[in-house]
């Protein structure tokens, strides 16, 4: 019931008053059973009371907004779009933002992007410079003056003239290879009698020689070889030459004392030829392997034979004296080429060809052979 006079409520159990002022706020929600706000009737802006709802009508929806409120809503997106830096066409009105504010926004760097660090980066003490000196590329560092002391000089230029003549190589044989032999040992590089025979031995006697002199290690002897041997030793003597043996001669056996006797020790590696106890001529030898010994003992010559060739082995023996079957005293090639780094296939190898010639000239059919330890 209304009351008419004071435009109060007067039924305190059925009060209108939904909470809904007409400007979107709720009313005391926490009243709803007691009077309402007392409105005087003629106050400015005041609704009349028949225009109050009654409780069977529903209230306006709460999702419809007011003109008023819409224009408020809009123009706080349009500010809430230029103050977040949205793109524009993003909210309503936005697209009439000025274009200078725009252009300004996308000018700003944003304050969250850093350079990505590194495992060996330093940390930096100064502020980051701006945009455009961290875009700019850094000046190139001056190339370091080179290191005199690691500055190589220019390789020589190949040599043009031509390689000096060979005068004696492997397979040579003469006076001259003999001298080369002789001067060789004299310094401590040929360490045997000389043969006059250019063998394997000689080669690496030159070999070594040139090597220790910075000359090119061939083998070989040319013109500077020779030269440089012979500016450093002395013209050798006929007994540097020609010595009796390379190695000292054995004292003859008690066998060999009496007679004309080729007198051969193993033990001293020597060849004797003795008439009557004395020493006519000596030379080097070598003997068979384990497998084809020398035999040892007292024999005779009972053959000789300039210009032997092996039936069994196929090999040269020239100047074979020989005194137990298949075994004679000879002169050997390889014996001359190699020394004792081989040996016989049972006979006396002699590596001097002038004593075994001489030796074979005098030697007669029936002279006494003792072959001992």
């Amino acid at each position: 019931m209304v009351n008419t006079d004071t435009g109060t409520d007067t039924d305190t159990g059925t009060g209108t008053d939904s909470g809904w002022d007409g400007r979107g706020n709720r009313g005391n929600r926490g009243n709803r059973g007691g009077r309402g706000p007392h409105v005087p009737r003629n106050t400015p802006g005041a609704r009349p009371a028949e225009a109050i709802p009654d409780r069977g009508v529903a209230a306006p929806d709460r999702g419809v907004a007011r003109p008023g409120r819409r224009v408020a809503a809009v123009s706080l997106v349009a500010l809430a779009a230029l103050a977040t830096g949205c793109e524009p066409g993003t909210a309503t009105g936005a697209q009439d933002a000025p274009t200078a504010a725009r252009a300004t926004q996308a000018a700003a760097p944003s304050p969250t992007r850093t350079a990505p660090a590194t495992e060996d980066a330093k940390p930096r003490t100064a502020p980051p410079p701006g945009p455009s000196a961290s875009t700019a590329a850094p000046d190139p560092a001056p190339d370091p003056a080179p290191d005199p002391t690691t500055v190589r000089p220019a390789a020589p230029e190949p040599s043009t003239a031509p390689p000096p003549r060979v005068l004696m190589r492997t397979g040579s044989e003469s006076d001259r290879v003999r001298e080369l032999q002789a001067r060789l040992r004299q310094i401590g590089h040929f360490g045997r009698t000389p043969t006059g025979y250019y063998g394997s031995v000689t080669a690496d006697a030159v070999r070594s020689f040139q090597a220790k002199r910075s000359l090119p290690a061939t083998g070989s002897t040319d013109e500077v070889t020779w030269q440089r041997l012979r500016a450093m030793t002395r013209v050798p003597t006929a007994a540097e030459l020609r010595p009796p043996t390379e190695r000292p001669v054995a004292a003859p056996d008690e066998r060999c004392l009496k007679g004309r006797v080729l007198c051969i020790s193993k033990n001293s590696r020597t060849l004797a030829w003795m008439i009557d106890g004395k020493v006519v001529s000596a030379m080097d030898v070598r003997f068979g392997s384990e497998y084809t010994p020398t035999r040892e003992g007292v024999f005779e010559v009972f053959w000789k034979s300039r210009d032997h060739v092996s039936t069994l082995y196929d090999t040269p023996m020239p100047y074979a004296l020989f005194f137990s079957g298949g075994q004679a005293v000879h002169y050997s090639a390889d014996f001359a080429a190699n020394g004792y780094g081989g040996a016989s296939h049972g006979c006396v190898n002699v590596r001097d060809r002038k004593k075994v010639a001489a030796l074979f000239d005098q030697v007669r059919t029936g002279d006494k052979v003792v072959v001992y330890w």
